[in-house]
């Protein structure tokens, strides 16, 4: 009763190769696996994809970064902290308006939106007039 049959003996069963063969077939196939990934059009395209919006995110922000770096020098060097750009220069003036905060007032700016002129001048026409130093005559109205 307790014999074995000759089929499940451990003689019979299929010893497991440890050779540099199956080593070096599990490299051919993952350099088939990786191959055929790297090789599929659908990764082509959507990495095609992911750079063209990449190139367009950076061309639609590339005024507004130009234009924080000109206001951030321009508060370093007046002593102002600086608060926020618009995005684009909407009047096409190569200028983009900005704003600081200086001696508890908001200063509007315009800094430039070019590589080569980076830096920002003070817009005195939009500017709201100081109520305090007109006299009293300026507050009643």
């Amino acid at each position: 009763m307790s014999e074995i049959p000759t089929e499940q003996t451990q003689t019979n069963l299929p010893t497991p190769e440890t050779t540099t063969e199956s080593s070096i077939s599990g490299v051919e196939n993952l350099k088939n696996s990786l191959g055929n990934i790297l090789g599929s059009w659908k990764l082509k395209a959507g990495l095609g994809v992911a750079v063209l919006f990449g190139l367009f995110l950076f061309s639609f922000y590339w005024q507004h970064i130009i234009a924080v770096a000109g206001m951030k020098s321009w508060a370093s060097r007046s002593g102002a902290r600086a608060i926020e750009c618009m995005v684009r220069d909407t009047n096409n003036d190569q200028y983009v308006s900005c704003s600081a905060l200086l001696d508890q007032q908001i200063v509007p700016l315009e800094c430039s939106s070019s590589l080569l002129n980076i830096g920002c001048r003070v817009n005195y026409g939009t500017a709201a007039p100081n109520l305090k130093q007109l006299g009293p005559r300026a507050a009643a109205f």
